[in-house]
């Protein structure tokens, strides 16, 4: 998620705060903003959204439609606000969506909570479904394939601010995503910031057509997203 800093004079009001079992999560309002805390580190809000927009995007059009008749699944890697989720859904293309979030409470935000607002619709859609799990234990454990994996966890492969997310980066990581993705998918990976190293172990993972595209954001290094097409 785009990683922002808001100046606002109000302070921010605390509309939920858990301990869930990664630790505390807290969801605030800042001004017409919402945004979600992890163990006191700023993650995410609803102040964009184009690069999480963009993730599904590329993801989409690198498939060039494939996935059959019923649509291309997508597997998104983490909830956050729900940007990358309500966009897919808005998308005819693609078959079933499922959602990997680990947090309960995110999850709770969402189904009937505030964030209900911006995913309620998706959430309604028979093609999407959140799955409560861990990313890393999915990957490792599921059976299920997808055309299209859109991972966007944690501040992406070049800082991680939580412990255990940095080794879904590394080779045994992506090893997993491309166990998951069937022949021509494609792997689409959110970075708060641009990562040659991780293009360079995507290559060697044998990921092909491996390149990075940069989102401008309002101040500081681009958003990007990382993609290549699976092995074999």
């Amino acid at each position: 998620m785009a990683i922002t800093s808001p100046d606002f004079r109000e302070a921010p009001e605390v509309l939920d705060r858990r301990e869930g079992p990664y630790g505390e999560v807290v969801l605030r309002r800042h001004g017409a903003l919402f945004q979600i805390i992890a163990n006191g580190c700023f993650l995410m809000d609803t102040s964009d959204g184009r690069s999480e927009r963009r993730l599904v995007d590329a993801a989409a059009d690198a498939l060039a439609g494939s996935g059959g008749p019923a649509g291309p699944h997508l597997l998104i890697g983490g909830l956050g606000v729900g940007f990358s989720l309500a966009h897919a859904a808005a998308d005819p293309r693609w078959g079933r969506i499922a959602v990997i979030e680990r947090e309960p409470a995110v999850i709770d935000w969402h189904r009937d909570g505030p964030l209900s607002a911006l995913s309620g619709r998706a959430l309604a859609d028979p093609r999407a479904e959140i799955v409560e799990t861990d990313l890393v234990t999915y990957v490792n454990e599921t059976s299920d394939t997808y055309d299209a994996l859109c991972l966007d966890i944690d501040n992406g492969p070049g800082w991680t601010v939580t412990e255990g997310n940095d080794g879904l980066y590394g080779p045994s990581g992506l090893a997993g995503c491309a166990r998951l993705l069937r022949p021509g998918g494609v792997l689409a990976v959110w970075s708060a910031q641009p990562s040659p190293e991780f293009e360079e172990t995507l290559r060697n993972a044998g990921f092909q057509q491996v390149r990075t595209e940069e989102i401008p954001v309002a101040r500081g290094v681009p958003d990007v997203v990382h993609l290549g097409v699976g092995p074999g």
